[in-house]
């Protein structure tokens, strides 16, 4: 069983554009897409599509639609009765894949319904092999809720990754190494923000073949008690730093149709792997072939395993 958190979950609408987007223009959109969302979510549907048991935690009212999505997709989930809706994102995609977002900021949650919900994971964590704490946090919730969701889940012995961003990372990172998860999945802007590189650089030098900065700034936080540290580089792939070495993985050749939900196919991929006994190298091809297959997509739609190709993800092992 894996169990994902989703502390502000949405329901994502993507408009798709035929021509760049045109500021302050009246626009055409091709179609209309609108999925249940949130990092977590889109993680567990993921891992559903693969066949694996996943149970999505979120608050959320009882009738609320995204409930409904889910149940039409067949996911499971539990969840923490709010009065407010969950917030609906709005996503635009150009042509050559440009992907603008435009998220709400979610319904504030009280102190006991925060309880609850970190409550609700830990319960439900007891017999889960990981436990995928994904996205912002909403109104209400304190930065270091993570943090100390991980010091909580430590005891059970359960595998826990974190895919989060700006004051919930940072907060995350300073309270390392008692916080340290067994994955933490930044993008190359987080990367930058915890570490001081220059986001840019660290995907040219990836793309131009020196994934060495990308390594560098992944390894200080695997030395400050991060078990596996996957730093994704948009289309300059990924790179795994553990304890034990590096490694950067190649996407195989897409022609990009959205980045939404990229980046949390990539755990649900690192997931999967580490779930059927894959090695570094394996979990990170993975990882990669899933984060690309997500890219292909339009809108907000999901990779399932026959949209994977592996085959063409190149591993360089960097020692």
């Amino acid at each position: 069983m894996i169990i994902t958190l989703t502390a502000n979950p949405s329901l994502d609408r993507t408009a798709s554009l035929d021509a760049p987007l045109a500021r302050g223009q009246v626009q055409r959109v091709s179609g209309v897409t609108v999925e249940p969302g949130g990092k977590g979510v889109n993680v567990a549907r993921a891992i559903h599509y693969a066949g694996q048991s996943v149970r999505a935690v979120l608050p959320a009212p009882d009738e609320d639609p995204i409930l409904a999505a889910l149940r039409q997709l067949g996911v499971d989930y539990r969840t923490v009765a709010v009065a407010e809706g969950v917030r609906m994102n709005l996503t635009l995609t150009e042509p050559d894949g440009t992907t603008t977002k435009l998220n709400e900021p979610g319904p504030r949650l009280s102190d006991a319904q925060i309880e609850e919900l970190a409550a609700l994971v830990v319960s439900e964590a007891a017999d889960a092999e990981w436990v995928v704490l994904s996205g912002s946090l909403p109104p209400g919730v304190p930065a270091d809720f993570y943090a100390t969701l991980v010091r909580r889940l430590r005891p059970l012995g359960v595998k826990v990754a974190v895919d989060t961003s700006d004051d919930p990372l940072q907060a995350l990172v300073d309270n390392f190494p008692d916080a340290a998860p067994d994955l933490l999945k930044p993008n190359s802007d987080e990367l930058a923000q915890l570490t001081g590189a220059n986001a840019e650089e660290l995907e040219a030098a990836a793309k131009a073949g020196d994934p060495s900065a990308a390594v560098a700034a992944s390894r200080s936080l695997v030395e400050r008690g991060v078990t596996a540290v996957m730093g994704t580089l948009g289309a300059s792939g990924a790179v795994l730093v553990t304890a034990e070495g590096a490694w950067h993985a190649s996407p195989p050749p897409i022609v990009p149709r959205s980045t939404v939900g990229a980046g949390d196919s990539s755990v649900a991929g690192y997931v999967l792997a580490d779930c059927g006994g894959e090695a570094a190298p394996g979990r990170l091809r993975t990882a990669v072939a899933y984060g690309s297959a997500a890219a292909s997509m339009a809108g907000s739609a999901l990779p399932r395993p026959e949209h994977l190709n592996t085959a063409e993800v190149v591993i360089t092992d960097l020692g």
